[in-house]
């Protein structure tokens, strides 16, 4: 992946003056020209305006020199910040919350204002963001735009890759990504849209021109307190300062809940057996590795679609995708089109999300990013139906989040899979023993299942495959795609699929030869 910044290559002229008249402020010291924003001193580029907040340890100004050092023009602070940075000369905006202007800042700087910037489709829920946003991506690859990918697992501006930590990123990368985009023709942008994002503003001055909800389930209580917040957080993307249409997958309750408060224009898009919805999706088949399915809408539409994914759930994103374009005008027939003649479909490959990582023979590996009990559920139905033998489960989730959750979690791989197998995964600065315990609890409360607890995800992924054999599968739930382990707050290099797959080999099974790794 590269390790450039991503920006665009030049910026509107705009001067400090400019900027804070904009958002209402006065600045002090010279009228500077600004051509950038950077939150972070690794970000600094000459020209920028450095923004300075309060952290969770220290506040930003105690960085200023750094960055004025490294090519920052201007700094953006509030009072505190401020009178830190003393008599000097340092011209200076001060704003009562600049974190919450961040947004208005940005889209000021890189001209991205009223929707001066490519169609935006905006993904939010509790599961499936990642895997809807790369569905989204790839359907508007297959009618033909150039694209732009934002998620958890990747990020990309017509197909040049940059680096990509936080599921949603901060609003100065976001609208630096959509002038990026507009500046190389991109057609269509599909972003990964966190409840936490929201809170934090980041997708202020973003108009999207469709958002889509997948469902909602017990997650980030350590944030938000429960269910009702929870929803209530996500919720704010289908506002009218937010987004033109929505669509809502309804095959919760929560998505029902959240289309009773919904004011702009949406529709609905349900399983045809889970209830009323406009849109309704009906699987036709499931092969190995490729879905097939057929979806009908409110004006007698009718569409069979294919796609290379796993599982009911993965069906629903799918469909969710597919009607978040229809709703922005792309017609039926362009999207049948797309899948192409001969192919598995939708031309999407999702990394770390229900992803087989095993050869033609042998047992089945699957990898899955998935952290809460509800996406557990969902991916271990999808790969029993694929398994005509056991299923073990490798499983782990992270430190400094929701605790409740745990032997929840525990519990539901205990009632999917034969054998469960708990190991660490982000710890973070959690006791990894206290993580494991909260699984372990709830995977030793399902009577007659074979529990193991195996700290080192290696030897637990080792173990996994000394349990396994023809016609049995290996979920390994949790790391997913992601390219590291957060231990002690300190991301360590860590791929899970180099490991399971050199594991693979060195139990004499097939392998994917490229991924082999030392």
């Amino acid at each position: 992946m590269s390790s450039r910044l991503l920006r665009p290559t030049s910026a509107p002229a705009i001067t400090l003056g400019e900027i804070a008249r904009g958002l209402g402020l006065a600045h002090e010291g010279d009228d500077v020209s600004v051509t950038g924003v950077a939150l972070h001193t690794q970000a600094v580029m000459p020209g920028d305006v450095f923004v300075a907040l309060q952290g969770v340890n220290r506040h930003g100004s105690e960085m200023v020199d750094e960055a004025l050092a490294q090519g920052a023009v201007a700094v953006f602070t509030d009072a505190a910040g401020c009178s830190a940075l003393g008599t000097t000369a340092t011209p200076v905006v001060v704003a009562e919350d600049p974190r919450q202007l961040l947004g208005a800042l940005s889209a000021l700087v890189y001209g991205t204002a009223q929707e001066n910037h490519p169609p935006v489709f905006s993904v939010t829920g509790t599961n499936g963001k990642t895997s809807t946003a790369f569905l989204l991506e790839a359907l508007l690859r297959g009618i033909g735009r150039r694209t732009a990918l934002s998620t958890t697992a990747e990020r990309r501006v017509d197909g040049v890759a940059y680096p990509s930590s936080l599921t949603t990123p901060e609003a100065p990368d976001i609208h630096a990504m959509l002038a990026l985009s507009r500046e190389k023709g991109v057609g269509g942008v599909a972003i990964e849209v966190s409840a936490q994002a929201l809170v934090k503003n980041r997708l202020q001055g973003v108009m999207s021109a469709v958002v889509g909800f997948t469902n909602l389930s017990h997650d980030h209580f350590e944030d938000f307190g429960g269910m009702e917040p929870y929803l209530q957080a996500k919720a704010t993307l289908f506002q009218p300062g937010m987004a033109r249409r929505g669509v809502i997958c309804v095959d919760g309750e929560w998505g029902r809940t959240l289309a009773q408060q919904v004011t702009i224009p949406f529709t609905t898009v349900a399983g045809h057996a889970r209830g009323p919805s406009e849109w309704s999706y009906e699987v036709l088949d499931e092969a190995s590795e490729t879905s097939r399915w057929h979806l009908r809408g409110p004006a007698g539409e009718s569409l069979e679609l294919r796609a290379p994914i796993i599982g009911e759930h993965m069906v629903a994103n799918a469909s969710l995708a597919v009607v978040m374009l229809k709703e922005s005008g792309v017609a039926l027939e362009d999207i049948s089109a797309a899948m192409g003649p001969g192919t598995t479909g939708i031309p999407a490959s999702i990394p770390g999300r229900v992803e087989k990582v095993s050869g033609t023979s042998g047992p089945s590996v699957f990898l899955d990013a998935g952290r809460s009990a509800d996406a557990y559920e969902h991916t271990l139905a999808a790969i029993r139906a694929l398994t005509t033998g056991k299923i073990v489960m490798v499983c782990g989730t992270s430190g400094n989040r929701d605790a409740t959750k745990r032997p929840v979690m525990g519990a539901v791989a205990a009632r999917g899979a034969e054998v469960v197998i708990v190991t660490d995964d982000d710890p973070r600065k959690e006791d990894p023993a206290l993580i494991r315990a909260g699984l372990l609890e709830g995977a030793r409360s399902v009577r007659h299942r074979d529990v193991h607890d195996i700290p080192d995800p290696t030897t637990a992924i080792r173990f996994a495959l000394t349990l396994v054999g023809e016609g049995d599968s290996v979920l390994w739930s949790g790391p997913g795609s992601q390219s590291y382990r957060d231990v002690g707050g300190e991301k360590v290099p860590y791929s899970a699929k180099r490991e399971a797959q050199n594991a693979l080999a060195d139990a004499g099974w097939p392998e994917v030869a490229e991924e082999r790794g030392p």
